[in-house]
């Protein structure tokens, strides 16, 4: 797991980081050893901070306006394992340890619809826990 407890050490990290006007940089969950990609999210300044001094996943919520720490109510957590940035510094990709389904679907990934000849967008992966068993109804 990796974790970067020095403060000067985060904040030169944080310093490098292109947020967006919002604040915000786009953040890309990976399953560390498969390479799924399971989710994209948004982090801020804080998120990103608390996410790389706990270990555990911070986003932050564009709806809530809050910070939003994946598996607070489902119990489904992200652990940080590695983290890269892109050429542009404004994406970071998250290699995690997904604790159960990373969607509040309920299924492992959010990308999991894919087209079909009608236009729309079918599931092609199913689901693995129920979202109410997950949320208590509020998905």
């Amino acid at each position: 797991m990796i974790e970067f407890k020095d403060e000067n050490t985060r904040q030169r990290l944080l310093d490098a980081v292109r947020f967006n006007a919002d604040g915000l940089v786009c953040a890309i969950a990976q399953d560390h050893d498969s390479k799924e990609i399971l989710m994209v999210a948004w982090m801020n300044r804080e998120a990103l901070d608390e996410t790389l001094n706990t270990g555990q996943v911070v986003y932050y919520s564009r709806s809530r306006q809050a910070l939003w720490r994946k598996g607070e109510s489902s119990g489904q957590t992200q652990q940080l394992v590695d983290i890269r940035i892109d050429c542009d510094k404004d994406a970071v990709l998250l290699g995690i340890l997904q604790t159960g389904v990373a969607c509040h679907t309920g299924r492992r990934s959010c990308f999991s619809w894919a087209p079909i000849e009608t236009g729309d967008w079918e599931a092609v992966e199913p689901v693995e826990i129920d979202p109410n068993t997950l949320y208590g109804g509020n998905t």
